[in-house]
Protein backbone atom coordinates (compact mmCIF):
# COMPACT_ATOMS: atom_id res chain seq x y z
CA UNK A 1 0.00 0.00 0.00
CA UNK A 2 1.20 3.05 -1.09
CA UNK A 3 2.15 5.44 2.03
CA UNK A 4 -0.28 8.26 1.30
CA UNK A 5 -3.15 6.24 -0.22
CA UNK A 6 -6.66 8.21 0.19
CA UNK A 7 -5.05 11.08 1.55
CA UNK A 8 -6.05 14.68 1.08
CA UNK A 9 -2.85 17.09 0.86
CA UNK A 10 -2.51 21.10 0.55
CA UNK A 11 0.82 22.76 -0.49
CA UNK A 12 0.73 26.13 -0.97
CA UNK A 13 3.67 27.82 -3.22
CA UNK A 14 4.32 24.67 -5.33
CA UNK A 15 4.53 25.66 -8.92
CA UNK A 16 8.74 25.01 -8.74
CA UNK A 17 11.03 23.35 -6.82
CA UNK A 18 11.34 21.53 -3.85
CA UNK A 19 7.24 22.13 -3.35
CA UNK A 20 6.97 20.62 -6.97
CA UNK A 21 8.46 17.91 -6.07
CA UNK A 22 6.75 16.75 -3.33
CA UNK A 23 3.46 17.21 -4.87
CA UNK A 24 4.88 15.03 -7.99
CA UNK A 25 5.74 12.71 -5.01
CA UNK A 26 2.49 12.62 -2.67
CA UNK A 27 0.76 11.90 -6.03
CA UNK A 28 2.66 9.12 -6.64
CA UNK A 29 2.31 7.64 -3.31
CA UNK A 30 -1.41 8.07 -3.44
CA UNK A 31 -2.54 11.29 -2.25
CA UNK A 32 -5.11 13.90 -3.67
CA UNK A 33 -3.28 17.28 -3.96
CA UNK A 34 -4.43 20.64 -4.17
CA UNK A 35 -1.13 23.03 -5.31
CA UNK A 36 -1.21 27.12 -5.04
CA UNK A 37 0.78 29.44 -7.13
CA UNK A 38 0.00 33.48 -7.55
CA UNK A 39 0.98 33.20 -11.54
CA UNK A 40 -1.91 31.08 -13.43
CA UNK A 41 0.56 30.19 -16.27
CA UNK A 42 3.05 29.03 -14.27
CA UNK A 43 0.61 27.07 -11.92
CA UNK A 44 -1.36 25.23 -15.23
CA UNK A 45 2.65 23.99 -16.34
CA UNK A 46 2.78 22.37 -12.42
CA UNK A 47 -0.38 20.66 -12.52
CA UNK A 48 0.54 19.34 -16.14
CA UNK A 49 4.00 18.50 -14.80
CA UNK A 50 2.44 16.71 -11.66
CA UNK A 51 -0.39 14.51 -14.43
CA UNK A 52 -3.57 13.29 -12.39
CA UNK A 53 -4.91 13.56 -8.71
CA UNK A 54 -3.87 17.51 -8.33
CA UNK A 55 -5.56 20.24 -8.75
CA UNK A 56 -4.24 23.86 -8.97
CA UNK A 57 -5.39 26.67 -6.89
CA UNK A 58 -4.59 30.27 -7.88
CA UNK A 59 -3.77 32.65 -5.33
CA UNK A 60 -1.72 34.29 -2.72
CA UNK A 61 -0.76 32.64 0.26
CA UNK A 62 -0.24 35.65 2.18
CA UNK A 63 -3.90 36.77 1.08
CA UNK A 64 -6.76 35.92 3.74
CA UNK A 65 -9.21 35.90 0.99
CA UNK A 66 -7.57 34.11 -1.21
CA UNK A 67 -7.25 31.58 1.70
CA UNK A 68 -10.67 31.39 2.46
CA UNK A 69 -11.10 30.74 -1.17
CA UNK A 70 -8.95 27.67 -1.53
CA UNK A 71 -10.37 26.18 1.63
CA UNK A 72 -13.24 26.68 0.26
CA UNK A 73 -13.35 24.87 -2.65
CA UNK A 74 -11.02 21.74 -0.68
CA UNK A 75 -14.11 21.41 1.62
CA UNK A 76 -17.22 21.54 -1.14
CA UNK A 77 -14.77 19.13 -3.36
CA UNK A 78 -12.96 16.92 -0.40
CA UNK A 79 -14.56 17.26 2.72
CA UNK A 80 -11.24 17.37 4.58
CA UNK A 81 -7.42 17.41 4.70
CA UNK A 82 -5.14 15.08 6.11
CA UNK A 83 -1.84 16.85 5.29
CA UNK A 84 -1.17 20.83 5.12
CA UNK A 85 2.41 21.60 3.84
CA UNK A 86 2.79 25.74 3.86
CA UNK A 87 5.79 26.34 1.63
CA UNK A 88 5.02 29.65 -0.08
CA UNK A 89 8.18 31.77 1.07
CA UNK A 90 9.17 35.47 0.33
CA UNK A 91 13.44 35.93 0.47
CA UNK A 92 14.82 39.62 0.03
CA UNK A 93 18.29 40.46 0.92
CA UNK A 94 17.71 43.41 3.23
CA UNK A 95 21.19 44.60 5.63
CA UNK A 96 20.73 45.81 8.82
CA UNK A 97 20.18 49.68 7.93
CA UNK A 98 19.10 49.25 4.24
CA UNK A 99 15.36 47.79 6.01
CA UNK A 100 12.19 49.35 4.56
CA UNK A 101 8.60 48.81 6.19
CA UNK A 102 7.86 47.71 3.05
CA UNK A 103 10.56 44.55 2.87
CA UNK A 104 9.34 44.39 6.01
CA UNK A 105 5.96 43.57 5.41
CA UNK A 106 6.82 41.36 2.49
CA UNK A 107 8.43 38.82 4.18
CA UNK A 108 6.02 39.00 7.56
CA UNK A 109 2.94 38.71 5.76
CA UNK A 110 3.90 35.97 3.62
CA UNK A 111 6.12 34.08 5.59
CA UNK A 112 4.18 34.60 8.96
CA UNK A 113 0.80 35.65 8.62
CA UNK A 114 -0.02 33.45 5.76
CA UNK A 115 1.12 30.65 7.44
CA UNK A 116 -1.03 31.21 10.83
CA UNK A 117 -3.96 31.80 8.99
CA UNK A 118 -3.30 29.24 6.62
CA UNK A 119 -2.71 26.38 9.58
CA UNK A 120 -5.90 28.14 11.43
CA UNK A 121 -8.07 27.84 7.99
CA UNK A 122 -7.34 24.54 7.70
CA UNK A 123 -8.16 23.46 11.07
CA UNK A 124 -11.77 22.49 10.85
CA UNK A 125 -11.08 20.35 7.77
CA UNK A 126 -8.13 18.26 9.63
CA UNK A 127 -8.61 14.94 9.86
CA UNK A 128 -7.45 13.56 13.30
CA UNK A 129 -3.84 12.35 13.12
CA UNK A 130 -2.89 14.74 10.38
CA UNK A 131 0.21 16.39 9.54
CA UNK A 132 1.41 20.18 9.40
CA UNK A 133 4.32 20.83 7.42
CA UNK A 134 6.18 23.96 7.67
CA UNK A 135 9.49 25.06 5.30
CA UNK A 136 11.67 26.55 7.40
CA UNK A 137 15.40 27.88 6.31
CA UNK A 138 18.66 27.10 8.00
CA UNK A 139 18.51 31.33 8.26
CA UNK A 140 16.53 30.22 11.52
CA UNK A 141 19.08 28.96 13.33
CA UNK A 142 22.66 30.48 11.22
CA UNK A 143 23.26 34.18 11.53
CA UNK A 144 23.49 35.12 7.78
CA UNK A 145 24.62 38.83 7.26
CA UNK A 146 21.92 40.43 5.14
CA UNK A 147 19.03 37.95 6.06
CA UNK A 148 17.73 39.00 9.25
CA UNK A 149 14.21 39.41 8.59
CA UNK A 150 14.26 36.24 6.62
CA UNK A 151 15.96 34.47 9.24
CA UNK A 152 13.53 35.94 11.96
CA UNK A 153 10.24 35.12 9.72
CA UNK A 154 11.69 31.58 9.71
CA UNK A 155 12.44 31.50 13.18
CA UNK A 156 9.18 32.26 13.84
CA UNK A 157 8.11 28.88 12.53
CA UNK A 158 10.16 27.09 15.21
CA UNK A 159 8.09 28.46 17.78
CA UNK A 160 4.45 27.86 16.14
CA UNK A 161 5.82 24.41 15.51
CA UNK A 162 5.85 24.13 19.62
CA UNK A 163 3.19 25.70 20.49
CA UNK A 164 1.14 24.38 17.96
CA UNK A 165 2.11 20.63 18.87
CA UNK A 166 0.47 21.16 22.37
CA UNK A 167 -2.19 23.18 21.01
CA UNK A 168 -3.36 20.50 18.51
CA UNK A 169 -2.78 17.41 20.69
CA UNK A 170 -5.88 16.49 21.29
CA UNK A 171 -6.52 15.91 17.52
CA UNK A 172 -3.36 13.81 17.28
CA UNK A 173 -2.31 16.68 14.94
CA UNK A 174 1.57 16.68 13.94
CA UNK A 175 3.02 19.86 13.54
CA UNK A 176 7.16 20.06 12.52
CA UNK A 177 9.26 22.15 10.26
CA UNK A 178 11.67 21.25 7.47
CA UNK A 179 14.44 23.38 7.58
CA UNK A 180 16.42 23.43 3.63
CA UNK A 181 19.75 24.05 3.38
CA UNK A 182 21.28 25.35 -0.37
CA UNK A 183 18.48 23.75 -2.47
CA UNK A 184 19.05 23.88 -6.36
CA UNK A 185 16.22 25.59 -7.11
CA UNK A 186 14.75 29.01 -8.52
CA UNK A 187 14.52 30.55 -5.00
CA UNK A 188 17.95 29.79 -4.16
CA UNK A 189 19.73 29.90 -7.87
CA UNK A 190 18.09 33.96 -8.07
CA UNK A 191 20.49 34.69 -5.73
CA UNK A 192 24.10 36.60 -6.52
CA UNK A 193 26.15 33.99 -7.12
CA UNK A 194 29.19 35.10 -4.61
CA UNK A 195 26.21 34.08 -2.11
CA UNK A 196 25.36 30.96 -3.51
CA UNK A 197 29.28 30.19 -3.69
CA UNK A 198 29.55 31.01 -0.30
CA UNK A 199 26.83 29.10 1.16
CA UNK A 200 27.68 25.68 -0.83
CA UNK A 201 31.45 26.47 0.14
CA UNK A 202 30.04 25.66 3.75
CA UNK A 203 27.66 22.65 3.39
CA UNK A 204 29.65 19.19 4.59
CA UNK A 205 28.62 17.21 1.73
CA UNK A 206 30.24 19.77 -0.59
CA UNK A 207 27.35 20.34 -2.65
CA UNK A 208 23.32 21.86 -3.11
CA UNK A 209 20.75 19.62 -1.87
CA UNK A 210 18.05 18.62 -4.59
CA UNK A 211 14.06 18.94 -4.60
CA UNK A 212 13.71 15.60 -4.82
CA UNK A 213 15.48 15.33 -0.93
CA UNK A 214 13.46 18.01 0.17
CA UNK A 215 10.18 15.81 -0.85
CA UNK A 216 11.40 12.89 0.47
CA UNK A 217 11.58 14.43 4.02
CA UNK A 218 8.48 16.05 3.35
CA UNK A 219 7.22 12.32 2.89
CA UNK A 220 8.47 11.14 5.97
CA UNK A 221 6.70 14.10 7.99
CA UNK A 222 3.45 13.12 6.33
CA UNK A 223 3.33 9.95 6.26
CA UNK A 224 3.06 7.63 8.94
CA UNK A 225 6.65 6.35 9.09
CA UNK A 226 6.89 9.80 11.57
CA UNK A 227 4.26 8.82 13.78
CA UNK A 228 5.44 9.65 16.87
CA UNK A 229 7.60 12.58 15.12
CA UNK A 230 6.18 16.00 16.31
CA UNK A 231 7.14 19.53 17.40
CA UNK A 232 10.45 19.10 15.71
CA UNK A 233 12.95 20.90 13.17
CA UNK A 234 14.54 18.47 10.42
CA UNK A 235 17.47 20.05 8.58
CA UNK A 236 17.68 19.01 5.25
CA UNK A 237 21.06 20.80 4.69
CA UNK A 238 24.16 18.80 4.12
CA UNK A 239 25.14 19.12 7.88
CA UNK A 240 25.48 22.97 6.93
CA UNK A 241 23.89 23.91 10.13
CA UNK A 242 25.23 21.17 11.82
CA UNK A 243 28.93 21.25 12.55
Amino acid sequence: MKSLENKVAIITGATSGMALATAKLFVAEGAFVYITGRRQEQLDEAVKAIGTNVRGIQGDAGNLADLDRLFSIVKAEKGHIDILFTNAAAGDFGPLGMITEEHYDKLFNLNVKGVVFAVQKALPLFNDGGSIIMTGSIAAVKGFAGISLYGASKATLRSFARSWTSELKSKKIRVNVINPGPIDSEFFNSGPQEVQDFLISMVPMGRKGQPEEIASAALFLASEASSFITGIELSVDGGLAQV
